[in-house]
């Protein structure tokens, strides 16, 4: 009872911090100043006119034929009424295509107030449209519609995220233990876990001097957190209640519980942590605020599975378990399935493991079309009205007319860029803009639909290009990487140097979790050879999840790329989280081998972690699932690459492929240590009754 009060002041105390001024991001994207595009976007604050974003009013006829005298004279007359909101009081006449379908006014917005103003502003700005004749359709685009847009996706995310994990969890442990109460005390743990933690980062993350971006990250953590905190709550529970079918006592119970799962959870949580810990070498602001969130809710969870749940499980005692209560020298329901499938295993281990290893390699050849990157417009899995707008633009428009490239210069070598940049290839027009005393800038307009394979193109081409123009280069920021020539920048630029810098946090952050990953498990199991072939199981895992992930998006979701940054995130996670299962399984192997040897051992684990393993995994994976209940793309797809791959972990490599490999080798699986030698305390004698399902589990 004291520890669970204790653990009500903990977290009094921390709702009770006081929230730090959230930090300015580094730059829109939260890249370094070191890219070039965040070197525009801090230059062009020298501009007089560095506070102002067009929003762009794209109008159309409903049947798409060409716009006539009657429509053009109505979108004239709104356009006056837009002055309100133009930045001066008025906006320009509207243009017309060539083709003269669609017409669009440019409204040049002050956005000196952050998303909320500019998300209020394009709000009234639509709400002015809304009484043009019926025939017309309008729609609003541009940066400031796109910002306003990406903000109401996230309106009330929060409430639905929570309100659908807490639902879902609640729904496996009821299914899992199938008793009117004991599911109610690790859900409540769980969810008061999960709701510290976005307290906690609401203090920490800008405490470390790092933009805390709501939305993406802490509905990532909150999945994270309710997703370990439950896994660890099943490990605990199926150990407890195995332990009071030896010991009358609840209480000594209870302590005998914890000694055994400390190890696993602690093991567990560290790889969890440490491998989130590796975004903080990323490029992107908002991987390193993910890193700092998802550390702070594992650490929580370790915290509530060893402290507050066991307090809470022994206050109600053993009628907690009703129906099925156990008592000391009570029938054991063991895992029959589990036990005939390591039977199974253990005959044909050679067959049995090739045939595993061949269906993760043939999941993987899924992923050899793998296309990556998303265009501005395929952001949102519903399309909202910037999308919309955009595309209606990019049909008679050049697609790049919503957002423009910045190219920023001296005056002095202002027409020598503009001509420069308007003879590139893919460029559809570049005149000068905004002008300093020492800074100019020319907008350059592109062919091709942001964040395209032809954007990317053209962009490395003009870069290229204005970079060679003599005398072209900006003033220096201080601190910041010097570049030769002119520099390009703007959303589209940003979106392509983010690209970039997901390239390079592959490459580094990849190999470093591995080797994280891999010392965790040297420590935990005190050899090589396991955990060397445990993070080789991991890593094929995540190939096949990723490559049956991509057929999935492919062909049944039709979503038209992988979003760059989502390798990177879900090889994180699913390192991290997938060995977790091995970690259950072979500490609890390595414990019976003790007494029983290896190929005893690892029978005996699999019949006893059998269920709560399988529950755990697929628990996890069905809260991971739910990132889906999210309008961006980018959360869907690393919902399901996380939930594909847990369930592979859970399901295959833990169950067929890991067993096949220790009975393959026996004692060398442990190499260069030896199990024999280890005298271990209280280890159940063979033959001893054991039991690892959680509560009414049926085979």
């Amino acid at each position: 009872m004291l520890t669970v009060v204790a653990a009500i002041v903990v977290g009094v105390a921390v709702f009770g911090l006081p929230k730090p001024d959230n930090p300015a991001p580094v730059s829109a994207t939260g890249l370094s100043v070191q890219w070039q595009s965040t070197q525009v976007e801090r230059l062009q604050d020298q501009l007089p006119d560095s506070e102002v974003q067009p929003a762009i009013v794209v109008v159309s006829r409903a049947d798409g034929a060409p716009l006539g005298e009657a429509d053009r004279a109505a979108v004239a007359a709104r356009s006056g009424e837009l002055g309100r909101f133009a930045v001066g009081g008025q906006v320009s006449p509207a243009q017309v295509s060539p083709d003269g379908t669609v017409a669009l006014v440019a409204v040049p917005l002050s956005t000196p107030g952050g998303q909320e103003e500019i998300t209020g502003t394009v709000r009234q700005l639509r709400t002015t449209l809304e009484n043009l004749p019926e025939q017309l359709t309008v729609e609003v685009t541009g940066a400031p519609a796109f910002t306003a847009d990406l903000s109401s996706v996230f309106e009330g995310a929060d409430v639905t995220l929570l309100a659908v994990t807490a639902a879902v969890v609640a729904l496996l442990l009821l299914i899992t233990y199938r008793s009117p109460f004991l599911w109610i005390v690790p859900l409540v743990v769980v969810a008061a876990t999960e709701q510290l933690t976005l307290r906690a980062v609401d203090t920490i993350v800008p405490a470390v001097g790092i933009n805390l971006q709501e939305g993406a990250v802490t509905g990532i953590a909150s999945v994270l957190v309710f997703g370990a905190a439950t896994d660890y709550a099943l490990l605990l529970i199926a150990r407890y209640r195995e332990e009071l079918r030896r010991d009358q006592d609840r209480f000594a119970a209870m302590r005998s519980a914890l000694r055994r799962t400390a190890e696993p959870i602690l093991a567990s949580g560290g790889t969890v942590v440490l491998g989130v810990l590796t975004l903080l070498l990323s490029e992107q602001e908002t991987n390193r605020a993910l890193a700092v969130a998802c550390a702070t809710g594992v650490v929580l969870a370790m915290f509530s599975a060893l402290f507050v749940l066991p307090a809470a499980l022994v206050i109600f005692g053993r009628g907690l378990f009703w129906p099925f209560v156990p008592r000391v020298g009570g029938p054991v329901r063991e895992g029959r399935l589990w036990g005939r499938l390591g039977a199974a295993v253990e005959r044909r281990p050679v067959p049995v493991a090739v045939l595993a290893t061949l269906l993760l390699a043939g999941l993987a050849l899924g992923g050899l079309g793998i296309r990556t990157g998303l265009s501005e417009t395929e952001q949102f899995r519903a399309r909202p009205e910037a999308v919309t707008g955009a595309q209606t633009l990019a049909r008679a428009f050049p697609a790049g007319t919503t957002q423009p490239v910045a190219v920023l210069t001296t005056p002095t070598a202002l027409k020598a860029v503009t001509d420069t940049a308007a003879a590139v290839p893919g460029v559809a027009s570049a005149r000068p803009g905004d002008a300093g005393p020492a800074l100019a800038q020319v907008d350059v307009v592109l062919d091709a639909e942001p964040g395209t394979a032809a954007s990317d193109r053209t962009i490395e081409a003009l870069r290229d290009a204005v970079a060679a123009v003599p005398d072209s280069a900006p003033p220096a920021l201080a601190g910041a990487e010097a570049f030769r020539g002119a520099l390009i920048g703007g959303t589209v630029v940003a979106t392509y140097d983010s690209e970039d810098a997901n390239d390079r946090d592959l490459r580094l952050i990849l190999p470093i979790i591995l080797l994280l990953v891999g010392a965790v498990l040297v420590l935990l199991l005190r050899g090589l050879v396991a955990p060397v072939l445990l993070v080789l199981t991991v890593i094929a895992s995540f190939f096949g999840s990723l490559g049956a992930a991509w057929l999935l998006f492919d062909h049944v979701l039709g979503f038209p790329a992988l979003d760059s940054g989502v390798l990177l995130l879900a090889f994180v996670f699913l390192v991290a989280l997938g060995v977790d299962y091995n970690i259950f399984l072979v500490t609890r192997a390595r414990e019976d081998a003790r007494s029983a040897g290896t190929r005893d051992g690892m029978l005996s684990a699999l019949r006893v972690t059998g269920g709560v393993i399988t529950s755990a995994g697929v628990l996890l994976a069905a809260v991971f699932a739910v990132l889906g209940v999210l309008p961006l793309i980018t959360l869907t797809q690393i919902g399901i690459i996380v939930c594909i791959g847990v369930l592979l972990d859970t399901l295959l490599v833990r169950t067929v492929l890991v067993p096949a490999l220790a009975f393959v080798l026996g004692e060398r699986f442990w190499w260069p240590g030896r199990i024999g030698d280890r005298p271990v305390a209280d280890v159940p004698e063979a033959g001893e009754p054991v039991a690892g399902e959680p509560v009414g589990s049926r085979d």
